[in-house]
């Protein structure tokens, strides 16, 4: 039978047509890969082979799951290098998936159960809406803003916030060891959440001080009095809670935004830099971390995390260009960006 248009031949095979190229069938089955990961993140499958391989009927018994079809998931994944299937028919961990693992440091666990919730999967799905309109897709969904939505809903808030303590972990320390504090001093983190990133940067300079500052519920939940540098950092911190919109602490000799900047609109932004730069005495500095935007089509995380803040809220990533505008309008100069060993740079600004 003839099928194409205009000739007496059949099309080619689908698998030989640009239009079916790998590169787009795997953007195309994406969200299949995200919640595979969901599922095996949610039962906690990694915890079981933490004593090593396991054939996956034997894995099912123990997470409790169904074994044909916990082995097809795992055997997707495993193409993608998170978890390895022997050719005994056994699973392991890859070193991309022990960090699924709860019981190791550093675990990725909540913050990958957060980042493939229904919350994101339906934003996402709005994409096409939001092209024609360019209104936010969480709005849509939701029929309100999403920290508005975070506000009026305590499971969700105490998801996120879990959540990006685990992904914000390892970048804390990065940050801490990347930027060169000074010896003596108080920081003050803006919106810094649990307090990740105070503790450890006080853990590395025992001569300065930190205010973490935050929402009064969020500050509430901090993490600052608990794990082994408890006691090294006791009595150099305090929390304050508030609306960085409005206010902050005032008197800090640096202040940092670590992934705040990204979550709002210029004007927000603004808001928040006026803040500040209220609060900032003579000779203090201002630390945005944030992804800086890079010119050109090669891959970078910030392209990607970019539409997370289309889907999700009224921010967006920004170039060099952007910041150094968004910043000198607020009363801030750049002194130099930072390049952070993982996607983000240390903006380093101060008042003018």
């Amino acid at each position: 039978m003839d099928v194409t248009p205009g000739t007496g031949n059949p099309p080619d095979h689908p698998a030989d047509h640009p239009a079916f190229s790998a590169q787009l069938s795997e953007v195309s089955l994406g969200h299949f890969y995200a919640s595979a990961l969901r599922a095996v993140a949610v039962h906690r499958v990694a915890d079981h082979l933490a004593d090593g391989p396991l054939q996956s009927g034997e894995l099912a018994r123990r997470a409790g799951l169904h074994g044909p079809t916990l082995r097809r998931v795992l055997r997707l994944l495993a193409t993608r290098g998170i978890f390895q299937e022997d050719e005994q028919g056994a699973f392991a961990l890859t070193p991309d998936a022990e960090p699924l693992r709860t019981d190791v440091p550093a675990s990725a666990h909540t913050g990958m159960v957060w980042i493939t919730d229904e919350v994101f999967q339906r934003s996402a799905a709005g994409m096409e809406d939001t092209l024609r309109t360019g209104r936010t897709p969480f709005d849509t969904a939701y029929g309100m803003p999403f920290f508005d939505y975070l506000r009026t809903n305590a499971d969700a808030q105490q998801s996120f916030d879990t959540g990006m303590a685990s992904m914000s972990g390892p970048e804390d320390e990065l940050i801490a060891e990347t930027y060169e504090f000074p010896a003596t001093g108080t920081v003050v983190d803006v919106g810094g959440g649990r307090g990740g990133l105070v503790r450890a940067v006080l853990s590395r300079n025992p001569g300065l001080t930190g205010v973490l500052f935050d929402q009064e519920q969020t500050v509430a939940a901090h993490l600052l009095d608990e794990g082994p540098s408890a006691k090294e950092i006791a009595g150099r911190w305090r929390t304050d809670g508030g609306s960085f919109f409005e206010s902050v602490t005032p008197g800090g000799d640096i202040y940092v935004l670590k992934h705040i900047l990204h979550d709002w609109k210029d004007e927000d932004c603004l808001r928040i830099l006026r803040a500040i730069r209220a609060a900032i005495p003579v000779g203090g500095r201002l630390l945005a971390v944030d992804a800086v935007l890079p010119p050109g089509n090669e891959p970078h995380f910030a392209k990607a995390l970019d539409i997370i803040m289309l889907a999700l809220v009224t921010g967006r990533e920004r170039t060099e260009q952007e910041f150094r505008d968004l910043l000198g309008e607020a009363g801030f100069r750049i002194d130099r960006i930072i390049s952070a060993p993982n996607f983000a740079s240390i903006i380093e600004a101060v008042p003018v």
